[in-house]
């Protein structure tokens, strides 16, 4: 997880079936290499596919996000390959070395430190330079952080954002979460755990006390998992006197007839109507109604809020 590649792209495998794309493939009837974008393991070592070491293996070139976490990967499985560094800081000028390679035949595998590169990572410049010159790009499944932590949440994954890392400082983070507060789909963040607490603490604020679930350390073997209401996780990570570890934070999106907050989509707290309307002495049947209307609840969720808070 690269926080600085988010927020600067904020403002701006195996190697068969190549004949299928010729266009992309050679130039003048000369072969040109290809650029496979390859994941690598975020914690646990062997979650490395064999198409990715095979790809690794037949390559010339690997453009890795820190050379030295590279060659450890690659001894470890005896891969002997030149490894030049291709980071935040040199990847616009790394970029044109690597087109060169390309376009001279040579295959070139994009890593990054863990994970899926350009997810947080470098080597978006590389791969629109590629495409932008007719390069076959190849890109391999793998390991991600966003996905493991989506479908081990146990919230909706039919439809979701990956947003990544919020802004360090409080008010932008929560004008940045207040663009995604009317947003149904399942929100993905990472955070760097001296600020999770915080971050956690507006998330809240601004979104509503929603389900969710948070993993550090994920695939390592002290992975650990928190779910439960925002209100939950967030007392738990307070609790503690330091939090270490990467952190994946996954977060259930607006309710159908819910905007942020808990606030009813007619701008009405529905908690609030519902009591003001049982204590009338109205029947529970109008309540509901009435209380569907007023607030743009959906009606099993209206059913449900009735169910809870009337007298017994």
């Amino acid at each position: 997880m690269n926080e600085a590649a988010d927020e600067r792209r904020a403002d701006q495998g195996n190697t068969g079936g190549r004949g299928e794309q010729v266009a992309q493939g050679e130039r003048g009837g000369e072969r040109r290499g290809t650029l496979s974008v390859v994941p690598t393991p975020i914690g646990n070592p062997r979650d490395i596919t064999l198409r990715a070491l095979d790809v690794l293996r037949t390559a010339g070139l690997v453009a890795a996000e820190d050379t030295r976490r590279a060659r450890r990967l690659l001894d470890a499985h005896e891969i002997n390959v030149r490894v030049v560094s291709c980071y935040d800081h040199n990847e616009q000028a790394r970029t044109k070395e690597l087109l060169a390679a390309l376009n001279a035949g040579t295959d070139v595998a994009l890593i990054s430190d863990a994970g899926t590169p350009l997810v947080n990572d470098p080597g978006y410049l590389v791969v629109g330079a590629a495409l932008a010159d007719g390069l076959r790009v190849d890109p391999l499944p793998g390991a991600s952080a966003a996905l493991s932590a989506l479908v081990g949440s146990g919230l909706p994954a039919n439809r979701f954002l990956y947003v990544g890392f919020l802004p360090r400082k409080s008010a932008a983070r929560r004008t940045a979460l207040t663009e995604l507060a009317s947003l149904s789909a399942t929100l993905i963040f990472f955070e760097a755990p001296h600020r999770v607490v915080e971050m956690l603490a507006d998330v809240r604020e601004v979104l509503g006390d929603r389900s969710a679930a948070l993993v550090r350390n994920l695939t390592k073997s002290h992975e650990e998992w928190l779910r439960g209401p925002l209100s939950q996780v967030h007392a738990e990570l307070a609790a503690r006197a330091e939090v270490k570890g990467e952190i994946t934070v996954v977060v259930e999106g607006v309710r159908r007839g819910e905007s942020t907050n808990g606030v009813g989509a007619g701008g009405l707290d529905p908690d609030r109507v519902i009591e003001l309307l049982l204590g009338a002495g109205l029947d529970t049947r109008t309540v509901r109604s009435l209380a569907g209307q007023l607030t743009g609840l959906a009606r099993n969720e209206v059913y449900d809020r009735v169910s809870v808070l009337r007298p017994r």
